[in-house]
């Protein structure tokens, strides 16, 4: 049946036992591919993926109140850049 295989993580290089119980699970499921990333490495990748990505904010002032806010996008003369009050209220 299912035996016990070493196998080396893509990321940080080190050796992980790929058991036989993992494997019989990864059938089970239809899992066609053995893992590539041990147990710490693949935890590390869900928990970034569950993270947003960290955005660039520009200093802005509301064209509305007046109020300094931060914006995700380069504000440009040509163009009204409201707070997230004032374009909450200016869209209802």
């Amino acid at each position: 049946m299912y035996t016990d295989k070493t196998i080396v993580c893509k990321d940080c290089g080190r050796e992980f036992v790929f058991s036989a119980s993992e494997q019989e699970f990864y059938a089970e499921k239809g899992f066609t591919n053995e893992p590539q990333r041990c147990r710490d490495c693949r935890n590390a990748r869900k928990a970034q993926r569950g993270q947003a990505p960290t955005r660039q904010m520009f200093d802005a002032t509301c064209a509305n109140c007046g109020k300094e806010c931060k914006v995700p996008f380069e504000p440009h003369d040509d163009r009204p850049v409201y707070c997230s009050e004032c374009f909450q209220n200016r869209n209802n």
